[in-house]
């Protein structure tokens, strides 16, 4: 299996719905996608949230902690997405 063949599935989500409810996400990966691509774009998302709670620690204040929060659960949704791909291959 090369994760140049692999796409996103669309089952990565992010984001509760209203009253803090999972089962009603408002935000879902688009099936279809490059999953080297998707990896990519989790990375950055990661090291921008990485950046983000370092300076919060530095400076010791919880500026960034809901920015950080996002771009965390965007770059879960995108890894969970590819990690589904990769399962789904490796069975098929």
């Amino acid at each position: 299996m090369d994760i140049n063949d692999l796409k996103t599935s669309g089952i990565g989500t992010f984001g509760e719905g209203v009253g803090g409810k999972i089962a009603d996400r408002l935000f879902k990966v688009t099936p279809g996608h490059d999953a080297e691509y998707a990896m990519e774009q989790a990375a950055v998302l990661l090291d921008c949230a990485y950046k983000m709670t370092l300076e919060a620690g530095v400076e010791g204040n919880g500026r960034f902690l809901w920015e950080s929060h996002y771009l965390t659960g965007m770059a879960k949704a995108l890894v969970e997405d590819v990690a589904h791909s990769m399962r789904a291959a490796a069975v098929r």
